[in-house]
């Protein structure tokens, strides 16, 4: 496969990826589909790691990433594919921090009502022998809002999985871009034995 081919192929992946981590990150602001106040959402959610991190940092790249294998395209040659690498290391910096902050999200657990009527992490306490993501039995310590851990463990754990994917197709990128820029790409090659 050509470096031109690549990159169109990674930013096509990209695409949805970063839109699913944006839509991801925007639910996680209403814990079972309910409406709650700025001060009972987990506070890693307003770090926005889906919509900045894995949304808009990835997005901006991808589309420069796809610009760069699309034949016809002023990307389509060695600076463009410069200009896609650099891009691509963009991207993996946004990939990154979403990881990054999702990890921190899943370790202290969502910010939930105990039964007191104060919101408190009730799982980033030391105390506990083993991790509340698997033992479902301390989740009913969470009254309000309701299976608010379920609902934190899934939508951090797709983001999770979407910037690892989003990072790895960057970083490949960053080795595709590289190549192209210093070999060019197919897309030129081709048209040149076309004439």
């Amino acid at each position: 496969m050509c470096t031109g081919r690549w990159a169109r192929c990674t930013g096509d992946l990209l695409f949805p990826f970063a839109l699913l981590s944006i839509v991801a990150n925007i639910l996680l602001f209403f814990p079972n589909g309910e409406v709650w106040g700025t001060e009972q959402i987990t506070e890693c959610v307003w770090l926005f790691p889906g919509v900045i991190g894995g949304g808009a940092l990835v997005l901006l790249p991808a589309s420069v990433i796809r610009a760069a294998g699309m034949e016809g395209s002023c990307l389509a040659n060695r600076c463009g594919m410069l200009i896609s690498m650099v891009m691509a290391v963009v991207g993996v910096a946004g990939a990154l921090y979403c990881l990054i902050i999702t990890v921190v999200g899943l370790k202290e657990g969502p910010l939930c009502d105990t039964g007191d009527g104060l919101f408190i992490y009730p799982f980033s306490n030391k105390t506990l022998n083993e991790s509340y993501l698997f033992n479902q039995e301390v989740w009913e310590q969470c009254e309000q809002p309701r299976i608010v851990v379920l609902w934190n463990i899934v939508l951090f754990s797709i983001l999770l999985g979407l910037s690892t994917l989003e990072a790895i197709l960057l970083l490949s990128q960053v080795a595709n871009g590289l190549l192209g820029c210093l070999c060019g790409t197919c897309i030129n090659k081709r048209q040149g034995n076309l004439a």
